[in-house]
C-alpha cells in the first residue's frame, strides 16, 4: 500500500511505489521506505538525517 506518514517531531515516511522529483523534474533516487525532511535542518536534503532531534516539534493530527 502506498503511504505517506507524518511522524511526530520528525520526517515524512513515504512507502510504496512513488517517484521523487526535484524542482526541475529530475528523478531523485530513493530507498524504500524514504524518510523525507520536513524541518529544513537536514544536510542531506530532501532526506532526513536526524538533525531535527531536539530542534523541531510538530505532532499533526487530522
Amino acid at each position: 500500500m502506498d503511504e505517506i506518514k507524518v511522524m511526530d517531531n520528525a520526517y515524512f515516511l513515504v512507502s510504496g511505489e512513488f517517484t521523487l522529483l526535484d524542482g526541475e523534474g529530475n528523478k531523485i533516487e530513493t530507498k524504500q521506505p524514504a524518510a523525507l525532511c520536513r524541518c529544513g535542518l537536514s544536510t542531506n536534503q530532501p532526506f532526513c538525517n536526524g538533525d531535527h532531534k531536539g530542534k523541531f516539534e510538530s505532532a499533526v493530527r487530522a
